[in-house]
């Protein structure tokens, strides 16, 4: 798994929404967000570089879930908290990349805290 790499001074991106697909069409191996039926190749790269864009979008915005959420875990002043093996073999990460995972969501939750970069996330999830 790629570590964290925050961005704090640069702006969120607006991707093209992710629509979810009829469960037909997701059982087709061949079908991926209906690019299959797009022929014209100006058009198709114009879709698959609004779908690319999208999923790194999402994947970095639920990396940074994962690392408030790690943090949440490892708080020292919940009863029920858990170590970072506890959580890196919850995540399926290694024991080091949990302990990074934490340190950038306490990051994060301060930022959210003390009116921080704009991440949109705080300790109230």
């Amino acid at each position: 798994m790629a570590e964290p790499t925050p961005r704090r001074n640069e702006p969120r991106l607006r991707p093209a929404p992710l629509l979810f697909e009829p469960a037909e069409a997701a059982g087709d191996p061949e079908h991926f967000f209906d690019l299959e039926s797009i022929d014209d190749p100006h058009a198709l790269l114009d879709r698959a570089t609004e779908l690319t864009q999208a999923f790194r979008a999402a994947a970095d915005r639920a990396l940074e879930f994962q690392a408030v959420a790690a943090a949440q875990l490892a708080d020292p002043r919940r009863f029920d908290r858990l170590t970072t093996a506890e959580i890196a073999e919850r995540a399926e990460w290694t024991e080091d990349y949990a302990k990074k995972m934490v340190e950038f969501g306490r990051d994060l939750l301060s930022g959210a805290e003390g009116g921080g970069h704009g991440h949109g996330v705080s300790d109230t999830l």
